[in-house]
């Protein structure tokens, strides 16, 4: 029972460091996307290396980029995909009655 608990532990902690490893190195390919994909991607590149993951796709289309890491412990290779960009606009209410569009 304790073996398979410990299975389950490492499995889980492998995930977690490949979501974290995924969404900064996608962060840090949003980051330079307008720089063009080969920076950044060679920026998420780095930034996963550094969490101990490692880069298994990148792409970046306009000011989107979307990265897939995994890491590798023992017999569990996790693989999370993670997308980072600008925030969509806000959506904008009526507001209560008597007050124009948008006002606060």
């Amino acid at each position: 029972m304790f073996g398979a608990v410990l299975a389950l532990g490492q499995a889980v902690a492998a995930r977690h460091r490949a979501g974290g490893a995924a969404d900064l190195a996608a962060l840090a390919a949003a980051d330079r996307a307008l720089w063009g994909e080969a920076e950044a991607c060679a920026a998420a590149f780095r930034v996963a290396s550094a969490q101990g993951a490692e880069l298994v796709g990148c792409a970046v289309r306009g000011e989107l980029a979307e990265v897939t890491a995994r890491v590798v412990r023992g017999p569990y290779r996790p693989e999370v995909r993670s997308r980072a960009g600008p925030p969509e606009a806000p959506v904008r209410s009526a507001g209560p009655p008597g007050l124009p569009a948008g006002s606060p």
